[in-house]
């Protein structure tokens, strides 16, 4: 139940509907108590009838009016109730995805780091929906049922305490017997859910990199891990379900057990006429029976509500352990709105390490002067994309700061910073939907001739306007197609967009045949064009048009200068131009780089 009240107090802004609900509830609890005192009526008055007193036919027919414009009423009021009990569940869906959904864009990369994209849709598919078909059902039945067992107890004790007072115990003793299974089902369940997360992650892991899967021929593997995984979950199942329903048994022989006592003193209590202050009839002895039944119904019920609040319970866990998690990189109380004049970038005596993890960069230092370029080039894992990360602060320095402009970026919003910077990723980041959607991305106001102008600036307008629907074609999951030099250009074309005076390269065209590599290439230039841009290189021509080099070993800097100055040292740039011979030594050194020759 706390894991209920919980719930509600976490969405109370949808009080109405609660409030709503709670109206409703009480109306059809009292008017499910009609039907028995109705039939109450009705049994005496055959019984006068038939004895020889004066019972009229208008008597008869108010009772059966009564009786008919009672279920009436209760069939309106109780499609009422469950219209709002759809509605309140409708909503908490929504606010409970919208909330999980805003939560997760806050939440730092450190916790995409370590989580599978599986299991955080997941939790979006079960754990909410879990949450919402609960208080759904808790909204249209169950509370329904225990309130009107509540009123049916209070008449019963009226006219007989004892029977009353046996099925009021009644209720927290099986709730009781139902709970104590409650730890271990819940284990069990947080066992089920976790292979359930890895199954589906699995899954669309697979399903994302089709290609690879079937360029690898690992098809009947990867459907033997989801088999295995799904294996697990029957077991556990099997193991879960075979525990609850010998249990239940047990609840329910015990039940009846009980019920044929209470049926048995309701009998022997009529026989002795002793219904206390109320009159002993065929109709009361009705009225009884009616309502220990309809007392009956929701404590055999109760069984699958515990087992529902069990699985919203433990589905909630999942849900408010993630919603419990607090953004790390929080914008700091009066954080200023940074705006970039010039461009300069300075690294000032910046160390970094993920939490629990080794040192990744050391009292790194360097300053990128406004309108020039700045190469990092070291081995693969030597921290050259933790440096960018670090001034999009999508983490914190451990140690030192980050300026711009002589602004420390911990002190102005994440908002402002990333506003001014643009990126162009090693793998080209798109978007299922149009090319206009995905050149356009970020920029909620703009023009067609600035889109065009951006593309015609990336070279991609013509291979564009060569689609089947140019700006307009649905280019599919993750661009797939499009060619690599096509999305690439797409990527750069919403870097340009976004018109930033810094810009981050992660320089990715290697991989491209030498056309589209040329076109790409160009496009770069354009872009970077003007800006202060922090360039990871991939590419010995793209270091040697730079401004300055930052040679990156043992995550501090090696070595810092122009190509010019480096190219006669032994540092990492000169070790890097004597690489350029074409043999296969240099070739297997060059990819710890992860350089291209030129």
């Amino acid at each position: 139940m706390k894991d209920l009240l919980r719930i509600i107090s976490y969405t109370w802004e949808l009080k109405r509907y609660y409030v709503a609900t709670a109206v409703f509830v009480v109306i059809v609890a009292l008017l499910n108590q009609a039907n028995p005192f109705l039939l109450k009526f009705l049994v005496d008055a055959v019984v006068a009838r038939g004895s020889g007193q004066p019972v009229s036919t208008g008597h008869f027919g108010l009772l059966l009016a009564l009786l008919f414009s009672a279920g009436i009423l209760i069939s309106v009021v109780t499609n009422v109730q469950g219209h709002i009990g759809d509605l309140l569940g409708a909503k908490l869906h929504t606010l409970l995805s919208q909330r999980y959904y805003d939560h997760l864009l806050e939440l730092p990369l450190e916790f995409y780091d370590n989580e599978i994209t599986g299991k955080i849709t997941g939790r979006l598919e079960r754990s909410i929906a879990g949450i919402s078909q609960l208080v759904q059902a808790m909204a249209n039945n169950f509370i329904t049922f225990f309130l009107s067992s509540a009123f049916t107890l209070v008449i019963l004790a009226r006219y007989s305490p004892l029977v009353a007072l046996l099925l009021g115990l009644l209720f927290p003793l099986y709730i009781w017997l139902t709970t104590i299974t409650s730890r271990s089902w819940q284990e069990k369940q947080m066992g089920i859910n976790a292979d359930t997360d890895y199954a589906n992650g699995r899954f669309i892991e697979a399903i994302s990199n089709i290609r690879v899967v079937k360029s690898f021929v690992y098809e009947r593997a990867e459907a033997k891990i989801f088999a295995k995984t799904r294996e697990s979950i029957e077991g556990q199942t099997r193991a879960q379900s075979k525990q609850w329903h010998v249990y239940d048994m047990w609840r329910g022989l015990s039940l009846n057990v009980i019920f044929f006592a209470i049926y048995a003193i309701i009998i022997w209590q009529a026989l002795q006429g002793s219904f206390g202050p109320l009159q002993t009839s065929i109709g009361t002895v009705v009225l009884m029976l009616q309502l220990s039944l309809q007392a009956q119904f929701p404590l055999f019920a109760s069984s699958f509500i515990v087992d529902q609040i069990q699985r919203a319970a433990a589905d909630s866990k999942d849900f408010f352990e993630v919603m419990s998690i607090v953004p790390k990189i929080e914008d700091v109380e009066g954080a200023v709105e940074l705006e970039v004049t010039e461009g300069r970038v300075e690294f000032r005596d910046v160390s970094f390490h993920y939490q629990g993890g080794q040192q990744v960069l050391s009292h790194v230092s360097f300053t990128i002067e406004p309108g020039t370029k700045l190469a990092l080039v070291g081995e693969s894992g030597e921290g050259k994309t933790t440096i960018a990360n670090l001034l999009l602060r999508f983490y914190e320095p451990t140690e030192g700061q980050i300026l711009i402009d002589g602004v420390d970026i911990s002190t102005a919003s994440q908002t402002s910073l990333r506003r001014n910077i643009g990126v162009v990723f090693q793998e080209p980041a798109l978007f299922s939907g149009t090319v206009a959607e995905n050149i356009t991305y970020g920029c909620p106001s703009f023009t067609t001739e600035q889109m065009i102008a951006a593309a015609r600036a990336a070279n991609a307008h013509d291979f564009i306007e060569r689609l089947p629907e140019g700006y307009d074609t649905q280019i599919g999951e993750r661009g797939v197609k499009l060619s690599g030099g096509q999305k690439q250009r797409v990527a750069i074309a919403r870097a340009l967009m976004k018109d930033p005076p810094i810009l981050i390269l992660d320089e990715a065209t290697s991989s491209l045949d030498s056309k589209a590599e040329r076109e790409v290439q160009d496009a770069l230039e354009r872009l970077m064009h003007g800006r202060t841009t922090l360039i990871i290189a991939h590419r010995l021509s793209t270091i040697q048009n730079v401004d300055t080099i930052v040679g990156i070993r043992r995550g501090g800097v090696a070595e810092m200068g122009s190509p010019a100055m480096l190219a006669d040292g032994d540092g990492i740039y000169a070790e890097l131009l004597r690489l350029q011979a074409p043999t296969t030594a240099n070739k297997a050194k060059l990819k710890d780089y992860d350089i291209a020759r030129v």
